[in-house]
């Protein structure tokens, strides 16, 4: 019964994100508030919707500028494929390169949501989770492997996306608390 509870979970987080990362800058902050509210409810915490939009808000000082950030890296990564693939020589190594280039810049947005908790800043996070991308490959596989499932689930039955969505934000905390389980604690500087 517990495992439906955490699915059901899951639908609420995708509907919840994808409501909260309508606005564009709010992608980010809407992808760590649902990590953070899946956490919530792993650890027995209070999984209130009033209580996923305040971590929405307190997500935002700088999680907006990275947000942008994140739009306009795959706004470029996009425009690179599409045009230059049909009118430069090599274009199809363009897209290949490009297609990789998104995927990781997927798993280390991932990465940082589920690393993100209030009172951590954005910058610091940022470069944790392209730490923990490259150190733990195993996990950044796992999410590469997510996102693939999120793809095909959803192309088959769009509908799908509000679970799924919610599904691979629960594999991110999942990687985050794997990593955090075997690595050695942070030495303080």
């Amino acid at each position: 019964m517990r495992r439906f509870a955490l699915f059901g979970e899951c639908l609420t987080v995708g509907v919840l994100v994808l409501l909260a990362a309508l606005p564009v800058v709010t992608l980010v902050p809407a992808l760590a508030a649902g990590c953070a509210h899946i956490k919530a409810h792993v650890d027995g915490e209070t999984t209130s919707v009033r209580a996923f939009f305040a971590r929405v808000r307190a997500a935002l000082p700088g999680g907006w500028v990275m947000s942008v950030g994140v739009v306009v890296g795959f706004v470029v990564l996009v425009v690179d494929v599409v045009f230059l693939r049909t009118r430069v020589a090599g274009g199809d190594v363009v897209a290949v390169v490009c297609g990789v280039a998104a995927v990781g810049l997927a798993v280390v947005v991932l990465r940082a949501a589920a690393r993100w908790s209030v009172g951590l800043r954005w910058s610091v996070v940022l470069r944790e989770a392209g730490r923990r991308a490259v150190s733990d490959f195993g996990g950044s596989l796992l999410l590469v492997m997510s996102l693939a499932v999120l793809l095909i689930v959803t192309w088959q039955l769009p509908p799908l996306l509000l679970p799924m969505a919610g599904c691979v934000l629960m594999a991110a905390v999942a990687v985050d608390r794997r990593h955090s389980a075997v690595a050695p604690p942070p030495v303080p500087r």
